[in-house]
């Protein structure tokens, strides 16, 4: 686990030393949304991984992606990510003091990129604070997908259930402003908070 010491824009990023980051470039111009699996386009000996979420009229969101504790599925996002898979997708699931989840083309909690995963759990890694992020599935532990979830605060019930792949270091404040869709303040679906990208950026480890 790293923490992003420089701050990161999408277009130009400062250096950290001799550890920049740089965006890699889009596999699309458009969003792909139907895969038969995901194409292997991580290398975690050599890189360490980061995503940038811009949400439309809210900001943004950086999180450092743990390639080492789960390579699988940090590929699977990265690819789905520079195929902009995420970009025009809602947050449907947006659960003040617990979760805000996204990922699902279909925006109704059930789509997926069209194949499916296995559970990845690291005895290092715990719901134990705001801004992880875990991969959303079914009751099935290898339903994995394109769906995750950010935390709001520590879920200590979600430990060993779900994995974890990442952590907001930048931009947790834009999350609370995410509309929520449960509860009293609950928004109509047409006023959802929705993705506007997802930008991957790597330095050399």
């Amino acid at each position: 686990m790293r923490w992003l010491v420089c701050l990161v824009g999408v277009l130009a990023l400062a250096g950290c030393g001799n550890r920049a980051l740089r965006p890699l470039e889009y596999r699309s111009d458009k969003p792909l949304r139907e895969f038969t699996r995901a194409e292997q386009v991580i290398e975690p000996q050599k890189f360490d991984y980061f995503a940038q979420i811009e949400i439309e009229k809210k900001g943004k969101v950086l999180i450092d992606l743990y390639e080492s504790e789960a390579p699988v599925t940090v590929n699977s996002f990265v690819f789905l990510a520079l195929n902009r898979f995420y970009d025009g997708l809602v947050w449907h699931r947006v659960i003040p003091d617990y979760i805000a989840q996204t990922g699902d083309p279909t925006g109704t909690g059930a789509g997926g990129p069209g194949y499916r995963f296995g559970l990845e759990v690291s005895p290092k890694l715990r719901y134990d604070r705001a801004g992880v992020v875990g991969m959303a599935r079914t009751f099935d532990p290898g339903s994995n997908g394109s769906q995750f979830f950010i935390t709001y605060q520590p879920t200590p019930i979600l430990n060993g259930q779900y994995t974890i792949f990442g952590q907001v270091t930048e931009g947790i404040d834009v999350l609370g402003n995410l509309a929520p869709t449960e509860g009293p303040k609950a928004v109509n679906p047409d006023k959802r908070d929705r993705i506007k990208s997802v930008r991957i950026l790597v330095r050399n480890k």
